[in-house]
């Protein structure tokens, strides 16, 4: 029988079924979830068919949740959001942070956790202000979004990399006196590899002039504008995680077991921006 053919009643009822009824999201290949990412742990990595690494694996229970496969695409840094622009990918993934800019150019997705960014160093040095990397030589990772606070540093020399391992092997080798990169990949590798004689120290400056260097960092996951569903579908897995605090228990197998990962403490800057005036910080303590 043809829905037209129904009572009034019923065609009614039928049509709230279907306006109640969940969305699918549309994604790049059907019934798959394609991630950019760029390997470096504890953010993401792929294993056994699965994403791993903190990032990873939320990622991967948003796959399992929309019942769909994981395709990863592994790729630079540098070659990440484009993919996302360009709709080569669903999502992109690696330990990036908020920043308006982003915003404007993404759908970005709500916070897995906090960080403050800081100074990866030789243990003979003790450097934690942006005074101390004065006249110093740096090296971060293309792309990062703190880039341009760097260069208004008096004397900084900046040099770039493509990937955190080679700023690392710079770094060791005396090319270059600091790393200014990911502090959860920064913070994982340090504590692998004790026999570098590296420490990482937070900057302690809350210097308006720097607020990416600074301030309040959030790492989200970035999505295409044109992809509202997927996005809500992300950010409703996230949600589940802070609520019962198992955001913090995917963060302690990689090392991030502090408050410092799950407790917002500096201004947000998010809200009348990308979310609502009143929108609120999660939290896990």
């Amino acid at each position: 029988m043809k829905i037209s053919a129904l009572p009034r009643t019923l065609c009614a009822l039928v049509g709230l079924v279907f306006l109640l009824s969940p969305v699918h999201a549309e994604t790049v290949d059907k019934d798959k979830l394609t991630i950019a990412f760029t390997g470096d742990m504890p953010g993401t990595g792929y294993q056994d068919g699965k994403m791993i690494g903190y990032d990873g694996e939320i990622l991967q229970r948003v796959a399992d949740a929309l019942k769909l496969q994981v395709k990863p695409a592994l790729m630079e840094w540098s070659g990440t959001i484009a993919s996302v622009q360009t709709k080569r990918v669903d999502v992109m993934a690696g330990t990036m942070g908020w920043t308006e800019q982003r915003s404007k150019i993404m759908t970005l997705s709500d916070p897995i956790h906090y960080f403050k960014n800081g100074i990866m160093q030789s243990t003979k040095t003790n450097w934690s202000t942006l005074k101390d990397l004065e006249g110093k030589k740096v090296g971060t990772i293309t792309g990062f979004s703190f880039i341009p606070e760097l260069r208004k540093i008096n004397g900084l020399q900046l040099s770039q990399y493509d990937t955190s391992d080679a700023a690392v092997r710079d770094m060791l080798a005396g090319r270059i006196d600091a790393v200014i990169g990911d502090p959860p990949v920064v913070q994982y590798a340090i504590s692998r590899n004790p026999q570098w004689s590296l420490r990482f120290n937070a900057f302690t400056d809350t210097n308006p002039d720097f607020p990416l260097l600074t301030g309040l960092g959030q790492v989200v996951f970035g999505l295409n504008k044109d992809n509202p569903e997927l996005a809500a579908s992300v950010n409703t897995e996230i949600a589940k995680l802070w609520e019962k605090c198992d955001i913090k228990k995917i963060g302690a197998r990689y090392g991030l077991v502090q408050d410092v990962w799950y407790v917002p403490e500096g201004k947000n800057l998010r809200a009348g921006v990308d979310r609502p005036v009143g929108w609120q910080l999660p939290s896990c303590k």
